[in-house]
């Protein structure tokens, strides 16, 4: 649905980026595009292929994290108003959830606060006009699933 000038931009995007010791991809260290974090092995398969302290992934749609130290690996479901403490010897993989289409059965849009300095990420989540993403999804004849899809936060 995009016009030609925002697609040429968007496609001329990388799936990565890195400042300092955090990376950000679209899906995982591993394969920046396609790969679901949703696992312990995705987890340590994307710690292997990043040097980086914390890793910031979405693509799944759920807000989650994975704390890797002294080689022992905790996954944490991150609800709202949960806050990390990102100080100490522990690499992270973080995903913030979306904005659009959270696939964990709750239909607020959810984000991440994060702060290098502080040292933590805070996890939250705020109503939106979910009626009107559906109308406008209905408007630009996108399949009926994905209007559906919004109000169960599926």
């Amino acid at each position: 649905m995009l016009e030609d000038e925002p697609r040429r931009f968007l496609e001329s995007l990388e799936p990565k980026a890195a400042h300092a010791d955090v990376a950000l991809y679209h899906a995982s260290a591993r394969d920046p595009v396609w790969e679901y974090v949703l696992t312990p092995f995705a987890a340590l398969a994307s710690f292997s292929s990043s040097e980086a302290r914390i890793l910031l992934v979405g693509h799944s749609h759920i807000a989650l994290a994975f704390a890797f130290v002294d080689w022992t690996l905790e996954t944490i479901i991150a609800t709202p108003g949960l806050e990390l403490e990102l100080s100490g010897e522990a690499r992270w993989i973080l995903n913030p959830g979306s904005v659009g289409q959270p696939r964990n059965g709750d239909p607020r849009a959810c984000y991440m606060i994060l702060d290098l300095e502080g040292g933590s990420a805070d996890y939250r989540r705020v109503e939106y006009p979910v009626e009107l993403t559906q109308a406008e999804i209905r408007e630009r004849g996108l399949p009926e699933p994905l209007a559906e899809r919004l109000a169960q936060g599926l």
